[in-house]
């Protein structure tokens, strides 16, 4: 899972934008022909039944809705909608017509099938866990989810793999985004959709205009670098008008917020609380959970009130809430305030 919230200050580069190449050697991807090889490797190893998937189509889906958000001014998160509409919506629909009762997958989180439902939690490895990008996994999946890595540390899998002998237990962690390879986002927007950026306004916080950018969708909510202009303090990133086209920028403290809302929420425990609950909420992916109230203002829809302001809540990213180490479930972010 990659952080769309500002880290990629570096994506001013001039590189001819690709597809997701599946030829491309020693890539940090997670489709390459290398990845697949690997995969019927260990299962042959391990005497277990390969099959191959082909969900070409139904990828698209997430290429779409990753340049739909960014037209629509939005920072998109597609590993958390692959997990919805893929690993647990059309692999398990798979499982069904091969009588399989469970899905398995590597993420470092657990769940816990030992009371009366099952629960979501943290993986034990802490700087791992990926709990945040499946908290749109629908209640009723999560007796069928087995993630059997979950209760161990990283190095503890290398380790086994390599006692095991599988020849990927040194294998590179993934940090890209697998259909933009070169991490430049940006080129495969134009690609896509080379109209849709056009050039538009740089406004400061009182609306007046300080520069010209060449398209809102080239920024990210608290981006720092590679704004095109300069001021007598850092400027960041505050606001994106797809609409009007304009991106405002102010200062470090105006990136703060203390509270957000979220809509097309997924509750993992039977109950809605009627009261604002105290929760730790967590906005990105590499963020640790922090101490916040949620409540529920509507059918699907929620608000996050933070202890302490937090830095660059950007709209289209995910908000996940906990109660100690248990993921309650969460939504999709439409405003900071």
């Amino acid at each position: 899972d990659l952080p769309l919230n500002g880290a990629y200050d570096g994506f001013e580069r001039d590189d001819e934008p690709v597809a997701c190449d599946p030829t491309k050697k020693n890539r940090q991807g997670c489709c390459s022909i290398n990845d697949a090889a690997d995969a019927r490797l260990v299962a042959a190893m391990l005497d277990i039944p390969f099959y191959v998937m082909n969900f070409k189509r139904d990828f698209g889906r997430i290429m779409d809705y990753f340049a739909d958000e960014y037209h629509a001014g939005r920072t998109p998160n597609p590993c958390v909608r692959c997990n919805d509409w893929l690993k647990f919506g059309k692999l398990l629909d798979y499982a069904d017509s091969i009588d399989a009762d469970f899905i398995a997958t590597g993420h470092y989180a657990r769940v816990d099938h030992s009371g009366g439902r099952p629960r979501l939690l943290q993986g034990v490895d802490r700087h791992k866990d990926q709990s945040y990008v499946l908290f749109g996994t629908k209640r009723a999946r999560l007796d069928r989810m087995l993630l059997p890595i979950g209760n161990y540390h990283k190095a503890d899998v290398r380790a086994m793999a390599e006692q095991r002998g599988l020849p990927v237990f040194d294998k590179p962690d993934s940090y890209e985004i697998c259909f933009v390879p070169d991490n430049n986002y940006r080129g495969f927007l134009q690609n896509r959709e080379p109209d849709a950026m056009q050039p538009g306004e740089l406004l400061d916080m009182e609306g007046k205009s300080i520069g010209q950018h060449d398209g809102h969708q080239n920024f990210t909510i608290g981006q720092r670098r590679g704004l095109g202009v300069t001021g007598d303090v850092p400027l960041y990133v505050i606001n994106k008008d797809a609409e009007a086209n304009t991106v405002t920028l102010g200062v470090e403290a105006d990136t703060y917020a203390g509270a957000l809302t979220a809509s097309q929420c997924n509750w993992l425990r039977d109950d809605r609380p009627t009261e604002p609950m105290a929760v730790h909420a967590k906005i990105r992916s590499n963020s640790e959970p922090v101490r916040a109230t949620v409540a529920w203002i509507g059918d699907d829809e929620i608000e996050v009130r933070f202890a302490e302001p937090q830095k660059a809540v950007s709209p289209g990213q995910a908000v996940a809430c906990y109660d100690g180490d248990e993921c309650l479930g969460g939504g999709w972010i439409d405003r900071a305030m």
